[in-house]
Parts: C-alpha cells; structure tokens; sequence
C-alpha cells in the first residue's frame, strides 16, 4: 500500500513543525506527530500549527507495516521550520546521513526547536545537538547510547525531557505526552486539554517510564557461595535483615562479605534489598488485588505504606495506587 503525502493548501499562521520521513519509517511515532500537529483543528482558530512532512531521501519510502510513503518536499523544508520531529529512528545503531545532519544544525543555529521521539534521540546525538544536555529514550536503548556518547546525560526514569530547543521522549506512546506537553507551552492548558480529549487521553500521565522498566533478577553463577543466601533473602523480604546476620549466614566476615556482595551483585545490600522489596511489591501490586496497601508493604519489607509509599515516588516516580490502577490483573 503507497501512501501518498502532500502540501496541502495551509491558511494556517501558527508555528511551523516539519516532521521527518525516511526508508525504514516507524510509522507509530510518525502518525502520533500528524495526529497532534497536523489534523485539522478549525476550532484552534487560524494561529494553529502548520504542518509538512520531510522527505530525506528519495522515495518512495517503506514504512512500518507494509506502507509505501511518498512525500512532495526533501530536506529544504527544514529551512522553515519552527519545530522538527524526528520519529522513531529506523535502527538505534543506523548511521545518520551527512545532509540531514548538516540540515539539522543549521536549523537548530537558527533557532528551531528539535524534536526526538523514542530512538529518534539518536539521529539528534549523532547530529551533536545533544552534548552537555539532560536527555531521555527508551530504556531499552539507554545503555547502549550512554556509552556511544559519553558526552550526553541520558535519564530512563522520565516519559520526557524539555531543554527548551530540545525535545526528548522515552518509549513511543510518551511522544504522545511531549507532543501535548508541546501544545501546552505553545498553546495553553485549555488547548492541551482539548487536543487530549480528542485523543480520549488524560492531558497529563502521571510518573515517568521507570515503572514500566522490567527488572529481571540478577543471575548469579551455578554453585556461587551466595547463591543460597540471595535467594533465602528473597524469601525473607518482609523481616529485618541486618549485615551483620547476613555476613554470618554466608560464613564470611562483614568487610569480606560486602566486598563480595557487591562484586556478585553490583550492588550493596541495603540497595539490592530495596530493588527486590520493590519489586515483590510491584508484583503484590499487579497480582493481589484484595490484599491492602498496608498489607503489601508490611509483605514487601517497607513495613508502612508511607516508607513504601516514598520509595515508589523516588524509584519509580508514581504511587502504590497508581501503579495498581495502571498494572493491577
């Protein structure tokens, strides 16, 4: 299937966002962009965005899902754009071709804003426009991308990061909240509102992606001394469990077994045990719907719903009863 997309004819005065199209296309990301920018919206009044897609390179161009694009104008609409989205990129590990970065540059120096979404944020890395920033992806991508560029402080615990001419979104579904977050600033709370309904989305999501990070239990290798005592700690979430009993139990000296735990783990014990009771209680959360809040943080090991209550808004950036609500069977 080809579809075909063209200028239209525009009586629109409001904020130019160009969005980018290219051979490997994720068409979620790119559709979340025209849903917000580019539908018609009479009721917004004629201030309201104008819209075009960038081609930047020849087409036709596949897309996710078995679609074929065909876009009327290339990288020369850069020039006028007072907002570019970069949707999805086509590989985290693709390389960035020179014109788009040079296109890209030139822009961002003449003081459009730049937009990423989900591993878009690594066509902004490789065109240098993220040194220096506080920036987010996708979980799944932060490693990888820490790593390639040392220079850029990535944050997997946000849905997305507004650094005034840089944009950045986590997973796909949170370009859905910096593009209402980009309507709220350009437009107001009213116009976010409004968008949002349509949408039959709340305007505003509450905490960032860490609660939707998977958190697998480390491995630890067969036969290894403390094997047995990390999983009898698991076992034993909801009582106190000070070093120095566990130092004992895994027949070693406290200063040995810290040494050990942590080159086992990469973690120290009250670290690693705040990770499992989080994680038991998330599980509770997701699986017990009758049992009480207070009931699962005593059984997590928090032993009161506020302590419980502060670690889940510090480490995962949300509630006991949000996540319920969000993750509960």
């Amino acid at each position: 299937m080809t579809v075909s997309v063209k200028i239209m004819p525009n009586f629109l005065k409001g904020p130019h966002v160009v969005v980018l199209a290219y051979d490997g296309l994720c068409t979620f990301e790119f559709g979340i962009a025209f849903e917000v920018f580019g539908l018609p919206r009479p009721e917004m009044g004629e201030g309201w965005y104008r819209y075009s897609v960038c081609g930047i390179e020849p087409g036709p161009l596949r897309a996710a899902g078995g679609l074929s694009v065909s876009v009327d104008r290339g990288l020369e609409v850069l020039a006028e754009a007072d907002l570019i989205v970069v949707p999805g990129w086509r590989a985290i590990d693709a390389s960035v071709p020179d014109p788009l970065i040079l296109a890209l540059r030139t822009a961002h120096r003449r003081g459009a804003r730049v937009m990423s979404l989900c591993s878009g944020v690594a066509v902004l890395a490789a065109a240098g426009l993220l040194t220096g920033r506080r920036v987010t992806t996708h979980w799944r991508y932060v490693a990888l991308l820490a790593a390639r560029y040392p220079e850029v402080t990535f944050d997997a615990s946000v849905l997305y990061i507004d650094e005034g001419s840089i944009l950045t979104a986590a997973g796909s579904a949170a370009g859905i909240d910096l593009c209402l977050h980009v309507v709220r600033g350009d437009f107001g709370a009213e116009a976010s509102n409004s968008v949002a309904r349509r949408l039959v989305l709340p305007p505003h999501r509450e905490g960032g992606q860490a609660q939707f990070i998977s958190t697998p239990v480390l491995e630890e290798r067969e036969g290894m001394r403390l094997g047995p005592l990390l999983e009898w700690m698991r076992e034993q979430l909801d009582v106190e469990q000070p070093i120095s009993l566990l130092a004992q139990k895994a027949g070693m000296s406290l200063r040995t077994f810290q040494r050990r735990f942590e080159k086992t783990t990469g973690l120290s014990v009250g670290e690693w045990l705040l990770k499992e009771r989080l994680r038991h209680a998330r599980d509770l959360l997701e699986k017990e719907l009758a049992a009480s809040l207070d009931d699962i943080a005593t059984a997590s090991g928090f032993g009161t719903l506020a302590t419980m209550r502060h670690h889940f808004r510090k480490r995962l950036g949300t509630s006991p009863s949000a996540y319920r609500r969000s993750f509960g069977a």
